[in-house]
């Protein structure tokens, strides 16, 4: 085994993908958190409209 040979092979096996793994996990959170904003965006009328019916409900103090 050459100097060449033994370098690539050692290269090959303890290179690590982590930093790309990372990079994957942050675009599925960035995707995950527009959506929970655009969520909560398109229902905010919705629940603002449910507590003021509860509020509205309830005894006053």
């Amino acid at each position: 085994m050459t100097l060449t040979n033994l370098y690539t092979y050692l290269r090959a096996r303890f290179m690590r993908e982590e930093g790309q793994t990372m990079a994957e996990y942050g675009v599925v959170l960035a995707v995950i958190c527009l959506a929970v904003i655009v969520a909560f965006t398109a229902l905010s009328g919705g629940i603002s409209n449910a507590i003021n019916n509860v509020t509205s409900i309830l005894p006053g103090a």
